[in-house]
């Protein structure tokens, strides 16, 4: 029996305001992430990629259409049921927002406070062991201020994987970082996709990453215009409205 994808929408649309204020913002838009897939969305400044995003990653509460997330279905979700979900997701932003008086094993650490079962110590010990797993071993008890751009995303990279995601969203997580930089980061993620089977929705302008995609969704307008994915084929252009 086949296991139902990690993310599942059809039909989502999105607006903001209300009234004469009303702006639709994502429009009748599905789309599928599998296992392990990572999952490029591009498009145009204003074309909802972060709206969508944001919904996909329960920060936002659903308007209108299908959405299931790891087995939880948005629509109708109270903020409890969004809130547990939250914590089985791992976010990875354009600014790494690391807290500048913790170390980076401190920061890692952090993100698993809200498992009453574990002890500080159990803590700051797995929090040691995905930074090293990020090679930053050696830069455990370091600042934020005396790391690079590239390390510090790597400690963000570390504190989203602390709590064992089902699902990473990444936005423009590269933005901020040179080349190499960029490119390890990107490929750090691609390892860890594929070495654990989670799946990436990632959130990029960025032409130098495409190459660790499994598909490149594009966006325009609220909808999506290629690379959607129903019953297993890569549809050229998504229903338009």
């Amino acid at each position: 029996m086949t296991s139902p994808a990690p993310v599942a929408i059809e039909g989502l649309s999105y607006a903001y305001g209300e009234g004469e204020l009303r702006r639709p913002v994502l429009r009748d838009v599905t789309l599928q992430i599998g296992a392990g897939e990572i999952v490029l969305l591009t498009g145009p400044s204003g074309s909802g990629k972060t709206t969508l995003l944001t919904l996909v990653g329960a920060l936002r509460a659903m308007q209108e259409g299908h959405c299931q997330v790891l087995g939880q279905q948005m629509l109708g979700a109270t903020e409890d049921q969004r809130v547990l979900l939250r914590r089985r997701i791992g976010f990875i932003f354009q600014q790494h927002n690391l807290l500048g008086f913790l170390t980076a094993r401190q920061n890692v650490a952090m993100s698993l406070e809200l498992d009453p079962a574990t002890t500080e110590a159990e803590r700051l010990g797995r929090a040691g062991t995905l930074l090293d797993a990020v090679g930053l071993r050696a830069r455990a008890d370091a600042l934020p201020s005396k790391l690079s751009g590239g390390q510090r995303q790597r400690v963000a990279v570390a504190r989203a994987l602390a709590g064992n995601p089902g699902l990473i969203l990444a936005d423009e997580p590269t933005a901020a970082l040179d080349r190499v930089s960029g490119q390890e980061v990107v490929h750090l993620l691609r390892d860890l996709a594929r070495s654990g089977g989670v799946p990436i929705l990632l959130v990029t302008h960025d032409p130098r990453i495409l190459d660790i995609a499994d598909r490149i969704v594009e966006m325009e307008d609220g909808r999506i215009t290629s690379g959607a994915m129903e019953d297993g084929r890569i549809t050229s252009s998504a229903p338009v409205s």
